[in-house]
């Protein structure tokens, strides 16, 4: 029987139908989270538009950007979809198509894809971390996906790095995040210009962003140059840190910020030797990118739907 795996964003919504064996869906739809009828209709409409004609489903995967908990169903937060908060998306999934139903964090799955069909193929314990807006992460140990007692483990963007430091997005001071995002890089820069630094960034009418900075850096511009040097410091730390606590054989870079290539890796990669206590932590131990792309959500969700 077939898998259907579906990624759940607070922009799209994407399904796939997968054949019991083999990596290649028989059909892949999306179609945007909001519109006319709530998110939760829409997603079963999408869900019912790939259902193969014999009905033959296994099993139903649901990847959700939020905060949740994977054993009894309920989603805790959603930022960017209204009214989920508390939804027992297991509960309510499974009564209307009547198979059995799985659901996994976002970032934790991406973990499980890369791990699974991925970069990570063939390592037992590794860490996945995405780089883009925010900094979310996927944590295997010993071939199991580390969830922690209530789901919520592996939220490795919001330990702190630097008391005192910049505003997370979740409201608390000096995470990761707020220091090694897209929006962190963007948001040094733009308290520097306040400040009164000097710019290309600053000769134009746009605000800057992780990208606008990328291809100030490449242009040699010494504000955005060292945006991603801290950026790339407070991550090799951070990754140095997991190391110590994991001893992983890999730790995963995916997300658009890693896109920027070696101005986000080399900075990284001088942290994290530098921080890392022993080197017999890096024996035998691989930083790399990630490898499945766009992918990543419907293949980890692929992942859980066949474990």
């Amino acid at each position: 029987m077939d898998d259907i795996a579906v990624d759940i964003g607070g922009t799209q919504l994407r399904a796939a139908l997968y054949p019991p064996e083999g990596l290649e869906a028989r059909v892949i739809q999306s179609i945007p989270t909001a519109g006319e009828k709530p998110a939760l209709e829409r997603l079963f409409d999408l869900i019912a538009s790939i259902w193969p004609e014999n009905g033959a489903v296994r099993s139903i995967a649901l990847g959700v950007a939020g905060a949740l908990n994977p054993q009894s169903g309920v989603v805790y937060q959603v930022p960017n979809i209204p009214n989920w908060n508390g939804l027992n998306i297991i509960e309510l999934t499974a009564k209307r198509f009547n198979v059995p139903v799985r659901l996994g964090n976002d970032a934790n799955l991406a973990a499980l894809g890369e791990w699974k069909y991925g970069a990570g193929v063939g390592h037992h314990n590794l860490i996945y971390l995405t780089i883009s807006t925010g900094v979310g992460g996927g944590i295997i140990v010993n071939d199991r996906l580390l969830l922690g007692e209530n789901g919520l483990g592996a939220e490795v963007g919001h330990i702190t790095v630097l008391p005192g430091g910049p505003l997370c997005g979740c409201g608390h001071p000096g995470h990761l995040e707020s220091m090694s995002s897209g929006t962190g890089i963007a948001n040094h820069v733009i308290r520097q210009i306040q400040a009164g630094r000097k710019t290309i960034l600053a000769n134009n009418n746009q605000t800057p962003t992780a990208r606008l900075v990328a291809e100030a850096a490449l242009q040699g511009d010494e504000l955005a140059l060292e945006a991603f040097n801290i950026a790339g410091e407070f991550l090799g730390r951070a990754i140095a840190d997991l190391l110590h606590l994991f001893n992983p054989t890999m730790v995963i870079l995916g997300g658009g910020v890693i896109k920027s290539g070696e101005l986000i890796l080399n900075p990284v990669r001088r942290a994290l030797l530098d921080a890392v206590i022993s080197p017999q932590y890096l024996e035998g131990f691989k930083l790399t990118t990630a490898r499945l792309g766009d992918r990543v959500g419907l293949m980890g969700a692929l992942a859980l739907a066949r474990a």
